[in-house]
């Protein structure tokens, strides 16, 4: 059974993806925001690529693993926001407030409180 050949651009398109996901992942490990702001901007360029084409039965593994790496990245994300809340409610800085904006969404509102009196 053949394989189709795989369209040079779809590969580079998913080698860019992989490569920002790779990135995503060590900004977030390092800590890192401007990379982490780099990173996303490189991997939803990449995505926007990937959209515009036709993926084949070729590409389906690979683009499951790049899914996995995705959601992986995902977790990391989640834990650093839960960090940075935690780090930013103890020290007095913020009060998370379960608020329904506008559009009805439910979403969290920062509230600054007052550490001392000038």
């Amino acid at each position: 059974m053949n394989m189709p050949a795989l369209e040079p651009s779809l590969v580079s398109s998913l080698d860019a993806l992989e490569q920002a996901l790779d990135e995503e992942r060590q900004a977030l490990l390092d800590h890192d925001v401007d990379a982490l702001l780099g990173s996303t901007q490189a991997k939803l360029v990449a995505l926007r690529q990937l959209e515009s084409r036709q993926l084949n039965d070729g590409m389906s593994a690979r683009v499951l693993a790049l899914a996995d790496f995705n959601r992986a990245n995902s977790v990391l994300l989640t834990r650093r926001r839960r960090e940075v809340s935690w780090a930013l409610r103890h020290l007095g800085r913020v009060e998370s407030a379960g608020v329904y904006d506008a559009g009805g969404q439910s979403s969290t509102r920062p509230q600054v409180r007052i550490l001392g009196v000038g």
